[in-house]
């Protein structure tokens, strides 16, 4: 009965968040830009009907000024990072920035390395923040991202501390938010 009641009580809670959650107004993000449709070009494969139905469902809810907050699933290999990479790319074009938090070290790299060739051709500026970068780097990278001057900072827990303070943040990647 003890159980019953808590349950209730935490779903009553939920639904009252999600609720006010609803009232709320974020960012009214603009249109697609002409350079969005060249970045989604750029993709090298053919998009999955699920791949487009989530883009196009969260493109739509950025532009109505919903706040936002998905869970994207799918096994690896099935372009979960295609559909980050997309909603990150509107963000910048927006002039906000983002924060892609990766579980592990390795995979920060691999986020960094994936993300830095594909937009660096736009003129968005992609950094790494984990473990392996200097201090001396590390303070650099956080200075130009409180100026702004970085669009997008990809890293491992690291970049939840306090000293990492954005500009204009627009949008919080979480992978593999299990592993939180």
């Amino acid at each position: 009965k003890k159980i019953q009641e808590k349950l209730e009580n935490i779903a009553a809670d939920i639904i009252s968040l999600q609720a006010k959650r609803e009232e709320m107004k974020g960012f009214k993000y603009p249109p697609d830009s002409s350079y969005q449709k060249l970045f989604e070009d750029d993709f090298e494969y053919e998009e999955t009907p699920d791949q487009i139905k989530t883009i196009n469902e969260i493109k739509k809810d950025m532009e109505e000024g919903k706040i936002i907050d998905r869970l994207i699933c799918g096994d690896v290999g099935y372009g979960k990072t295609e559909i980050a990479m997309r909603i990150a790319f509107k963000t910048v074009y927006s002039n906000k920035q983002v924060i892609y938090l990766a579980p592990t070290t390795i995979l920060s790299r691999q986020h960094y390395y994936s993300f830095k060739e594909r937009f660096e051709k736009y003129g968005i500026r992609v950094e790494l923040l984990n473990r392996l970068v200097s201090r001396k780097d590390q303070k650099l990278i956080l200075e130009d991202f409180g100026k702004g001057l970085v669009d997008i900072l990809i890293g491992t827990h690291r970049v939840l501390s306090n000293d990492v303070k954005a500009k204009d943040l627009g949008l919080l990647i979480v992978d593999e938010e299990q592993r939180f």
